[in-house]
């Protein structure tokens, strides 16, 4: 079901929990309410996300899958472009911090290297402000739901748990 993005070692309560709440925030995401999808990704009491590196490579993972449906299989290029906040389009050198790590992290995926992807996480995880671990989680999300609506109006296939995701 999740092709070895979550851990192996969880067990399939706590995989079937990860996924639940990944697909409450995906739908919070495709109605546009950014706090109810960070929200639905809080762990405990706290207001800790915990699992954030997972969730994160659950995403990617699922966006990388995304992106080769849509390449035709890597027959067809994809583009990744960046864009600043007035919208004109930057090198990803250039981008905010959790956008360049969105971005590294997506590239790692696409290209098979799920280690670099770990990796590039893990930078985040260490380096980053937990609000910028909110922006890191939104923008896997968001590319998530987009590339993920695109594969469906081409009536392409998507991820199991993504298509068992509620609709709203």
């Amino acid at each position: 079901m999740l092709d070895g993005h979550v851990h192996a070692d969880r067990s399939e309560d706590e995989r079937r929990e990860l996924v639940r709440r990944t697909q409450l925030a995906l739908l919070a995401m495709r109605l546009g309410d950014d706090t109810g999808a960070l929200d639905a990704l809080t762990w405990d009491e706290s207001g800790e996300r915990g699992d954030a590196r997972e969730l994160m490579l659950l995403l990617f993972g699922a966006c990388s899958e995304l992106v080769a449906t849509l390449g035709d299989g890597g027959t067809a290029p994809v583009k990744v472009q960046v864009f600043d906040e007035t919208g004109e389009e930057v090198s990803i050198d250039d981008a905010d911090p959790p956008v360049r790590t969105a971005v590294r992290t997506l590239l790692a995926q696409v290209h098979g290297n799920q280690e670099a992807a770990r990796e590039q996480v893990e930078i985040a995880m260490a380096s980053a402000a937990p609000n910028e671990v909110d922006s890191l989680l939104l923008q896997a999300l968001r590319w998530t739901a987009r590339l993920s609506a695109e594969c469906l109006e081409r009536g392409l296939p998507v991820p199991g748990w993504i298509a068992d995701t509620p609709t709203g």
